[in-house]
């Protein structure tokens, strides 16, 4: 049985994984969300304003009332900005797992920030949370993202082919997956 306690800080050695606030919209358009580059990669639209960033937040923040949501501001703890996200975007309470999406801004990336708020998340999810698996995927053609996931000791699943369609050409989808008992016993 799952232990849901909602969205909950993580301090890691360079990031602070909160809820999202209203005061994050500034850097949420400057550092990845007005960003055409990381939105598709993570398969979401490009938010240009602040009202279409507010409208984002009143999802996100609004939802932090339910204690199966879990949706985290990446926050660097140098310059003080959200520069990302991640989340358990995908929670099956019936079956014990979760799944993770996460995205960081372009001016961020490359600096091992988005594999430690992963771990940080799979850590929360398995002592937390009391999760059998987490699971995560990501495009074929994200060589960033496949890194980022195989530093986490996630194991290969497989792929579903031509799964996006984006720009006119099909993009795969792999799937990949860590068990409490392989991730306590690594």
């Amino acid at each position: 049985m799952l232990t849901h306690i909602g969205t909950q800080t993580i301090e890691t050695d360079r990031l602070i994984l909160r809820r999202f606030e209203y005061s994050d919209d500034d850097a949420m358009l400057r550092n990845w969300v007005a960003d055409e580059n990381v939105q598709k990669m993570y398969s979401e639209p490009v938010y240009s304003t602040k009202d279409e960033v507010r409208g984002l937040l009143d999802k996100y923040i609004g939802s932090y009332e339910r204690e199966d949501y879990y949706r985290w501001a990446v926050i660097d703890k140098e310059c003080g900005e959200c520069v990302g996200q991640i989340a358990f975007f995908l929670v099956d309470s019936k079956n014990h797992f979760a799944e993770i999406e996460y995205c960081i801004g372009t001016e961020f990336q490359c600096r091992g920030y988005a594999t430690e708020a992963t771990k940080a998340v799979i850590a929360y999810g398995f002592d937390r949370i009391n999760l059998h698996k987490v699971q995560i995927c990501t495009k074929t053609i994200n060589a960033k993202s496949k890194r980022v996931i195989e530093k986490c000791g996630f194991t290969y699943e497989g792929t579903l082919r031509d799964y996006f369609c984006m720009d006119g050409n099909y993009v795969g989808r792999l799937y990949f997956s860590i068990l409490r008992d392989e991730y306590y016993n690594k």
